[in-house]
């Protein structure tokens, strides 16, 4: 795939285009067979409520099978494609970046840490409650003078809802809540990855040494505190590759690398290939 084949970011107008800036959500029903070979991003964040289905969902490079009472969860600046079954009965809601980020504030943990997870299956009482919150945000899109009060507040309950189905299945979560160090860690790194890749200066703004933030990452993430970083850079170096039409070289400078050739090297050590085999130019 050549650099000047790369999908744009698409934002809510591409979807309906009389929408008035970004301050409205859409609904949207897929039923039977649908295709994204190539990857994209959004800039606003996607529930998914599958109700049946099959198929394969990749959010940022990861391959989810789709089957019937999940929930799929798509942010801002993930990329992700898909090949869904003609048996697919989904409801989908698209929510502008400015409407979400004014109740997501407002739960238990930042949406951020739900991007290791945005596969959740569900039992069959929480399917049917978030499908009755969906069906009730169509009625009220459907009235001929929509209240976005009620609209919001129907949203904020949903995102409630999947969290706490989240916390309870996924065994990071808990380990966040005993450890708040951690996801402000967490945190930190996803903000400021492209300019700051020592492990030191993290710890400085945690107010702990680099040795105890390092043994807190190895004991709960089983990972290295570098680690955290370096799969983050490569993260973003994989999105840039896949979804943008920058060069392999504005890519690395983008991420803080002032050397292509120690990019590349980076990124080969991280994937086992190269950004331009990445990318598909090779």
């Amino acid at each position: 795939m050549k650099a000047k084949d790369q999908f744009p970011i698409l934002g809510l107008n591409a979807f309906r285009p009389a929408l008035e800036g970004d301050s409205r959500l859409l609904y949207h029903e897929i039923q039977g067979s649908r295709l994204i070979e190539k990857p994209h991003k959004h800039d606003f964040f996607v529930f998914l409520l599958m109700e049946q289905g099959s198929g394969i969902h990749a959010i940022d490079f990861v391959d989810y099978a789709v089957t019937g009472q999940q929930i799929h969860l798509l942010f801002p600046d993930q990329v992700h494609r898909w090949e869904l079954g003609a048996d697919t009965m989904a409801y989908q809601l698209m929510i502008s970046r400015r409407i979400f980020e004014t109740f997501s504030s407002s739960l238990h943990f930042s949406f951020l840490l739900y991007q290791n997870h945005p596969v959740i299956h569900l039992a069959p009482g929480i399917f049917q409650q978030l499908l009755y919150e969906f069906k009730a945000i169509q009625q009220e899109l459907g009235r001929g003078t929509i209240d976005w009060d009620i609209i919001h507040l129907r949203s904020q309950l949903i995102a409630q809802l999947v969290c706490r189905e989240a916390e309870n299945k996924f065994d990071d979560m808990l380990i966040y809540q005993a450890k708040p160090v951690l996801f402000k860690y967490h945190a930190l790194v996803d903000a400021a990855f492209k300019e700051q890749k020592s492990v030191s200066f993290y710890a400085d703004q945690l107010h702990i040494t680099p040795n105890y933030l390092n043994i807190l990452c190895k004991r709960h993430l089983h990972m290295t505190a570098t680690s955290l970083i370096q799969n983050r850079v490569t993260l973003e170096a994989k999105r840039l590759l896949r979804a943008s039409d920058k060069s392999v070289k504005e890519i690395a400078f983008e991420l803080g690398f002032h050397d292509l050739a120690y990019f590349s090297n980076f990124l080969k050590s991280q994937t086992g290939i190269s950004p331009r085999e990445f990318r598909g130019e090779l």
